[in-house]
């Protein structure tokens, strides 16, 4: 019984029948649904009913959390995992009652599930064309969304109770986007010697990140182009031939005026 069971958890997660293809983005909706949860009730007062659709989402998370690792080859490699270690937090604080103010802290671990974006990505690049020919501005544009609410959490998380000037989530977003995109207004700052060190992460990395997006989307060191030789997908923007096997590519650009 508990073979067939997992038999069973094994096809639903990695097989390739409708059934557990349907299975699979039933997950990924979900993924969706609490990420979509977590922005909007990042913005509201959290009550009785906040807590209850939080538990609902938390004994979901671990049931999926649970079914993972039993049929995982390797259970330590899988535990010590990013996304496997953001989940663990993140069961921790949707489970845990969030309508006090003293535990105010855990909104920021849950920002982590926006990890969970990184398995959606991984997905569609396999199974739709669109999502796997863009997918640099996809991986890029991610990478921003992740940081902007995880820091967003983590300005809020320091700074709500101690800084008058982060009063909602809102203004805790509010500030992490002028400083990450360096506009400066100065009326909001963040105090003491910790909001300053947030302060330099958020523009130092913040700023790494806006110029790769905008990068990848204007003028990417890399295009996608299959050499029809050997396969080699990525190459240089201005290359004539491959550089893995030498054959001619033809890559289309639109010349110069």
């Amino acid at each position: 019984m508990k073979d067939r069971f997992l038999n069973t958890l094994r096809e639903l997660y990695e097989g390739e029948s409708h059934r557990a293809y349907r299975f699979r983005y039933a997950v990924l909706f979900f993924d969706i649904v609490t990420i979509l949860f977590v922005i909007v009730t990042s913005f509201t007062d959290h009550g009785r009913v906040v807590e209850g659709i939080d538990a609902v989402f938390g004994v979901l998370i671990l049931a999926d959390f649970i079914a993972r690792v039993a049929i995982a080859p390797n259970r330590w490699r899988f535990l010590i995992q990013p996304v496997t270690l953001a989940d663990m937090v993140s069961i921790v604080s949707f489970l845990a009652p969030l309508a006090g103010e003293g535990l105010g802290f855990l909104r920021v671990v849950r920002t982590l599930r926006f990890l969970h974006t990184y398995q959606l990505m991984k997905r569609l690049r396999s199974d739709f064309p669109f999502f796997r020919h863009n997918q640099d501005v996809f991986v890029a544009g991610i990478n921003l969304v992740v940081f902007i609410f995880v820091m967003t959490g983590l300005v809020y998380a320091t700074q709500h109770g101690r800084n008058e000037q982060i009063d909602n989530y809102a203004d805790a977003l509010y500030f992490t986007v002028t400083a990450l995109t360096t506009t400066g207004f100065g009326d909001i700052t963040l105090k003491g010697s910790l909001g300053r060190a947030i302060s330099v992460v958020v523009m130092i990395c913040g700023v790494t990140l806006f110029l790769r997006l905008a990068q990848v989307l204007f003028r990417p060191l890399k295009v996608r182009q299959t050499c029809q030789n050997c396969g080699l997908s990525l190459h240089d923007a201005d290359a004539v031939h491959c550089k893995h096997c030498g054959a001619v590519i033809h890559i289309e650009t639109e010349g110069q005026a």
